[in-house]
C-alpha cells in the first residue's frame, strides 16, 4: 500500500491502483497516521486534528473517530489501521508514505551539494520534486 500525503491525500495498491479515501474527516485521519507511520496515536490526538479547523470537535468525537477508523479500515484493509491499548497506528513503513521519501530524498540533496556532488544533488532534488507532480486526478 502507497499513501501519498503531499497535496490531495491518496492511497493506492501495490500495483499502483488508487484506492478510493472519501471524505475529509476520512483523508485527515489518514493523513494524521501516515504522518507518524507504525506509531501508535491516542484517541485525544486524533480528534485533536481531525477536527483541528473546527471550534470544537462533536460531543460524541470519541465514537465519531471510531466510525471513521472503521471507514478507513473498509477503504484499506482490515489490517491497514490496527487498535493498540493507546490509540491507533498505521500499519506502514515511511518508504510508504510520499512525506518522508520526499524528506529523505531533500536530505541527501542537500548532502550531496555539502559534499560538492552537484549532479547527485540535482537527480535527488529532481526526484522530491516529482512527488510533487504526481497525477492526483485518477
Amino acid at each position: 500500500m502507497r499513501y501519498r500525503i503531499l497535496g490531495v491525500t491518496q492511497a493506492s495498491d501495490e500495483q499502483g491502483a488508487p484506492i478510493p479515501v472519501g471524505g475529509p474527516r476520512l483523508r485527515a485521519l489518514l493523513t494524521v497516521l501516515a504522518l507518524h507511520p507504525a506509531r501508535t496515536l491516542t484517541p485525544g490526538t486524533l480528534i485533536e486534528e481531525i477536527w483541528a479547523t473546527d471550534d470544537d470537535p462533536p460531543h460524541d468525537a470519541p465514537a465519531a473517530l471510531q466510525a471513521l477508523v472503521g471507514r478507513l479500515r473498509r477503504a484499506l484493509g482490515r489490517d491497514s489501521v490496527t487498535s493498540t491499548p493507546g490509540g491507533y497506528r498505521l500499519e506502514a513503513a515511511e518508504d510508504d508514505i510520499d512525506l518522508h521519501v520526499f524528506e529523505r530524498r531533500v536530505r541527501a540533496g542537500i548532502q550531496a551539494l555539502t559534499t560538492g556532488d552537484p549532479a547527485a544533488a540535482h537527480r535527488l532534488l529532481t526526484d522530491a520534486l516529482a512527488l510533487w507532480m504526481i497525477d492526483t486526478t485518477r
